[in-house]
């Protein structure tokens, strides 16, 4: 038997030689007289009795509390319920200890008065009162923290559920396009095929194994640099590609797939002079990750960046990194600029 089973086992005895203490109190300090001068063995029968009454009491306490929230997922558990379970216990108190200690006082010192038998009503009942609260409100305690942690547990895995489905979408996309390019690459560059499939491969590797946690930012940007190489195969020859990452990025760790969008976007609209610039680096505590790329003259474009892609990575930014990221993406004259910015 553990330490907190005995203290449970013991604790209805100690309770009912608490109430069987506190009526003689008030029955000794009424009538003047000493309850040690009592004989013992009347004390011990009134003492044991008592005793009776404290398990029988604490064992309906515990009884129609815990009934009554088995019943809670069918019936609320309301104040007109909580009303009927106090009265009930009342009731159930009343008969108890008038079955048991109204007789007892009967047949002992001067018999049954008044007194006694307002103190017999009274105080069993105060006692019941008094744990009943402090039972229900550990009930109530325990509930409301089991509620939180549930609803927390199904915000995270909404969010969870969420994320991946955001991180998926970028697949469809990218797979059909590096496809494409491996298809026309078959009749003209068998070599350059195979390693746009060894390419594409590895990419797809690290999409699928190694995103469910945080990644160091070297993984990142390596995965980054797998992307742009297989984009290049696909990519104008006119265009002019410079690529720099800071040194001092290594083992800082960061969620995977929040850089591709805007380096995606970058190829997907680069134009005119078909210049494209995409700068990693780190300072301060903050990774700063800038894409700019030409865009055509002609092109009508928005403030940001729209479409699937962009609103997909604000969601994740805005689940992964919540007031620790800024996002700014816009024309500026002829380029198109974006640049993301993550506390560490």
């Amino acid at each position: 038997m553990t330490r907190q089973r005995f203290l449970r086992s013991i604790f209805p005895a100690a309770y009912g030689l608490l109430v069987y203490a506190t009526i003689r109190l008030l029955q000794d300090t009424e009538s003047g007289f000493h309850f040690w001068n009592r004989p013992l063995l009347l004390n011990s029968l009134e003492a044991g009795l008592s005793i009776v009454v404290g398990y029988l009491n604490i064992y309906m306490i515990n009884r129609v509390c815990d009934h009554n929230d088995q019943r809670q997922s069918e019936h609320k558990l309301t104040s007109s319920l909580l009303w009927r379970e106090i009265l009930l216990l009342a009731g159930m108190n009343t008969l108890v200890v008038n079955l048991i200690f109204t007789p007892m006082a009967s047949v002992t010192d001067d018999g049954l008065s008044w007194s006694d038998l307002v103190s017999i009503n009274v105080v069993p009942l105060l006692y019941v009162l008094i744990y009943y609260g402090v039972i229900r409100s550990g009930k109530f305690l325990k509930a409301y923290v089991q509620h939180q942690l549930l609803v927390e547990k199904l915000t995270n895995d909404q969010l969870e559920t969420e994320l991946k489905f955001l991180k998926a979408q970028y697949h469809p996309h990218f797979l059909f396009n590096a496809l494409n390019t491996i298809y026309f690459q078959m009749d003209e560059d068998v070599q350059g095929a195979k390693k746009s499939t060894e390419l594409l491969s590895s990419l797809l590797r690290y999409q699928l194994y190694d995103q469910q946690q945080q990644v160091s930012i070297r993984q990142e940007l390596e995965y980054l640099q797998n992307y742009i190489q297989l984009q290049k195969i696909r990519a104008s020859k006119k265009m002019n590609l410079n690529v720099y990452f800071d040194e001092l990025l290594a083992d800082q760790q960061i969620y995977p797939l929040l850089l591709l969008p805007l380096v995606e976007n970058a190829f997907k609209y680069a134009g005119g002079k078909y210049g494209i610039d995409i700068t990693a680096k780190v300072s301060n505590d903050v990774f700063v990750f800038s894409v700019s790329n030409d865009v055509p003259a002609q092109m009508i474009s928005p403030d940001n960046y729209s479409g699937i892609g962009h609103e997909n990575l604000k969601r994740r930014l805005h689940l992964l990194y919540p007031e620790k990221h800024r996002l700014v993406a816009g024309r500026q004259g002829d380029r198109y600029i974006a640049e993301l910015e993550l506390n560490f």
